[in-house]
């Protein structure tokens, strides 16, 4: 009902005295202001200004909006600065969710990249496995996903991704970590076969379920020993004799044991990585910046 021109208008004629006087401060024609006054009592239903002589003067309800004009026309003086600020990447907020072995060298190189060109732009990291991210995403909590999917299954699985822009980062290799002394060691591919009658150290549910598939798919079904998501305590197991894992190559490479094997295996089977949002938060500037930084880094 009340909007801020008409707000700058009342309080131009609280300071000034006149219509003439408001619209030369404003720089309106006097016309302008007097309809901007007009339009405005209709819409409050009330007499805002009345003539006194050659000089006008606000009434009670007049001077109720002039005196409430001031902080009102600051807030969104201010709000305007601020959604300048988002607009240039002088300010901004990325909260990103990402899978917790994404976190090793994808996600840090991409936020460095980040802080390096846009360093008022904040970004928030939370750790995440697919099922969960993409749920915060739907439900509003974050604003970017890294998930991932393997071989033979689409990203969402049982989370709709209607609404979603999935952008593609990379796709690796996911290789047989083997214990250094291990009778396949040597072999330039491992069978999946051939490792029916190990022990297996285990993942996310995710990764868990990928195992099942292949192992399934290579006619056996392998003995969860151990289970834990930490890549880096994986390798402990593996080293220790333990028992076996699928090793994706994003983790090989950054956290290397030299007492663990890795080689690939046969048939080879993939992960495939992709930053999710939403196609209204893509058109949000610091969102769109932390989307091309994670996708340089993949690249690299």
């Amino acid at each position: 009902m009340i909007d801020a021109a008409g707000l700058r208008v009342m309080r131009a004629i609280a300071d000034e005295g006149s219509f003439t006087a408001a619209a030369l401060a404003l720089g309106y024609s006097q016309p302008a202001v007097s309809q901007m006054v007009r339009r405005l009592e209709q819409r409050t239903g009330t007499v805002l200004v009345e003539k006194v002589g050659r000089s006008v003067r606000l009434t009670e309800a007049g001077e109720v909006l002039a005196r409430h004009a001031g902080p009102v026309l600051a807030a969104l003086d201010a709000a305007e600065e601020e959604v300048a600020a988002i607009a240039g990447l002088r300010a901004g907020r990325v909260r990103l969710m990402a899978f917790p072995s994404s976190s090793v060298t994808l996600v840090p190189r991409a936020l460095a990249a980040v802080r390096r060109a846009h360093p008022d732009v904040k970004v928030t990291f939370t750790e995440a496995e697919p099922p969960e991210s993409l749920a915060a995403l739907r439900g509003g909590d974050c604003d970017l996903a890294v998930a991932f999917s393997y071989d033979g299954t689409d990203l969402g699985r049982d989370e709709d991704l209607e609404g979603f822009v999935v952008h593609p980062l990379l796709t690796e290799e996911v290789g047989i970590a083997l214990p250094k002394g291990h009778r396949l060691a040597e072999e330039e591919r491992v069978d999946l076969s051939d490792l029916s009658e190990e022990e297996w150290i285990a993942g996310c549910p995710r990764c868990r379920g990928h195992l099942l598939q292949i192992s399934h798919d290579a006619g056996f079904a392998p003995r969860v020993a151990f289970e834990t998501e930490d890549y880096v305590a994986v390798q402990g197991f593996v080293a220790a004799g333990l028992g076996v894992a699928l090793i994706p190559d994003i983790i090989r490479e950054a956290t290397a044991n030299d007492d663990v094997v890795v080689r690939p295996l046969n048939p080879p089977t993939r992960r495939h990585i992709h930053v999710v949002t939403t196609e209204d938060l893509q058109r949000v500037p610091a969102v769109q910046a932390a989307v091309t930084a994670l996708v340089d880094a993949a690249a690299r």
